[in-house]
């Protein structure tokens, strides 16, 4: 091994390299920033089209079956026969649509990813909760709807007092529900949901594009890193200065990807609808499920589990994809620039 000395070319190469080395981080810092932006939007578009607030909502099957009903209140009278029949079908709808996604999610998948997103959601989701509630959702929904109160005021709707009985007819999600898009609405400074899929949809677009944008200026700090490795190939005097702030290039990546977004896990209901009074009833977008996990926080949600072939594949990932290349590049620093005694030592070499 030839000398280590450090002179003024160590010191200039040091200087070229640190440039490229904090215009890295600084790329990696806003692509860290934007994958967060991102994943809070989705979170805000979750939450604005959560299930709750629509499909298991008495509230929203209200307002649509009254559309139906007002077109044909002079003649509407539903016997006991259709009320069951009309509860029966709600409810297998309801699980069969449930049913379908799961299934989609926990078909056999071929990529890492795939399998990623598939052992998150079967960890974070339980579906037999979800389908236990469908059957009294449905009864809520059926009884509401035909009560004799609510008779009255589907009548009632179709003529003045549409404004005025629609208020009496609410459940516990109205407030929360109302609460919950006025303060959507506000963030995003729209005033409906037409307004508000729509920015959100040219958001996310612009942080793709910019985040692509950061990514190429990262990797095109690191070529121009490697270009100087080529040029320099032969100067032995700064091969160990070329070889730590390649070290410190590979740390900023690795952090990089292991705390930014990678991984998401959506569950929801594109579009849900049935004819009812030979009109159409549908539901669309309801979200059932929405996360977005980095791989570090994805390791913490698995060793959390109580199931251990989640355990396994946590530590797994915790292993080999963040602890062995973070030790890994901290030896080789302490063999290149410690004492021989240090740097041959079992451990380092190990």
């Amino acid at each position: 091994m030839p000398a280590r000395k450090f002179g003024l070319s160590n010191f200039i190469l040091i200087l070229g390299l640190g440039v490229l080395l904090c215009g890295e981080a600084y790329f990696g810092y806003r692509m860290h920033a934007l994958s967060s932006r991102q994943e809070q939007i989705k979170q805000d578009y979750s939450m604005s089209n959560n299930i709750t607030f629509g499909l298991f909502s008495v509230d929203q099957w209200r307002d649509k079956i009254t559309a139906v009903v007002d077109s044909r209140v002079n003649d509407f009278s539903m016997t006991a026969a259709q009320k069951k029949a009309l509860q029966d079908q709600v409810e297998r709808e309801l699980h069969s649509l449930i049913a379908k996604t799961v299934a989609e999610i926990n078909k056999p998948q071929k990529t890492l990813g795939g399998k990623l997103k598939k052992i998150a959601f079967n960890s974070m989701v339980n579906t037999d909760s979800i389908q236990a509630l469908v059957p009294s959702f449905a009864a809520t929904i059926i009884n509401r709807v035909n009560s004799p109160a609510s008779q009255t005021r589907l009548k009632d709707i179709a003529t003045s007092k549409i404004k005025q009985l629609g208020k009496q007819t609410y459940d516990s999600t109205s407030e929360v529900n109302s609460e919950v898009t006025q303060y959507v609405y506000k963030k995003y400074r729209v005033a409906d949901p037409a307004a508000f899929n729509k920015q959100i949809n040219q958001q996310l677009t612009d942080i793709r594009t910019v985040t692509y944008n950061y990514a190429y200026a990262m990797i095109g700090c690191i070529l121009a890193a490697l270009g100087l490795w080529w040029l320099m190939r032969k100067q032995v005097q700064l091969q160990t200065t070329l070889f730590v702030m390649s070290l410190l290039f590979a740390l900023v990546v690795l952090l990089v990807g292991i705390t930014a977004s990678i991984i998401e896990v959506d569950a929801r209901i594109q579009t849900f609808h049935f004819m009812l009074l030979g009109q159409q009833v549908a539901f669309e977008n309801q979200v059932l499920f929405f996360q977005s996990k980095s791989i570090f926080q994805l390791v913490e949600v698995l060793v959390r589990q109580p199931k251990p072939d989640a355990v396994v594949v946590g530590s797994l990932i915790l292993l080999f994809v963040i602890v062995l290349p973070i030790v890994r590049m901290v030896a080789r620093g302490i063999h290149l620039l410690s004492p021989e005694k240090i740097a041959r030592h079992k451990a380092v070499m190990y």
